[in-house]
């Protein structure tokens, strides 16, 4: 719940500060949006590839769930590349924090969500190392769903960003 406050907070935030360019580059301006929409995919085929390791936790394949989540893992970190990849390319262009509004609510709000998406990353290795150590046990099928529930989460609020500020961005 804290979570849906949080990002509730950054795209009121947003809303509000998204169109104070202080004469500076707009979204039009910046996003490179094929280079978004890849990672965009990567994000939603690992809550896809998830949704395929749950169904082998189900099944009692644990082999199965640790092939899918890792390649979850592998779409997760691909997607942070990208973010990071965008992020020193808007700062190498004079496009940081500091030098509009929009700028800086745009950094907050995209970057807390991959803050969200590297711990995300961090809580998969360290349920994938509780997987080899202890198998399928209650508490491993606990943690697998606690995490499915998180990382379904940040693909709907990127569904959010990708929408409100990119898409809006670019074609307003």
């Amino acid at each position: 719940m804290s979570d849906s406050l949080i990002f509730g907070i950054l795209f009121a935030v947003h809303a509000v500060l998204g169109q104070s360019y202080a004469a500076g580059p707009a979204p039009v301006d910046l996003f490179d949006i094929d280079m978004i929409l890849v990672s965009t995919f990567m994000l939603l085929f690992s809550s896809i590839t998830y949704g395929l390791g749950m169904i082998q936790m189900k099944e009692g394949n644990l082999r199965g769930l640790l092939l899918w989540l890792v390649v979850t893992g592998l779409f997760g970190l691909g997607f942070l590349a990208l973010e990071l990849h965008e992020f020193i390319n808007l700062w190498n262009l004079g496009a940081t924090p500091m030098a509009s509004a929009f700028l800086s609510s745009f950094f907050l709000l995209v970057g807390t969500h991959g803050l969200h998406v590297t711990f995300g990353c961090i809580w998969l290795c360290v349920l994938l190392a509780q997987l080899n150590m202890r198998g399928l046990t209650p508490e491993n099928r606990r943690r697998v769903t606690c995490l499915s529930l998180f990382w379904h989460f940040l693909d709907l609020v990127w569904i959010g960003v990708f929408s409100f500020v990119y898409l809006t961005g670019v074609l307003l």
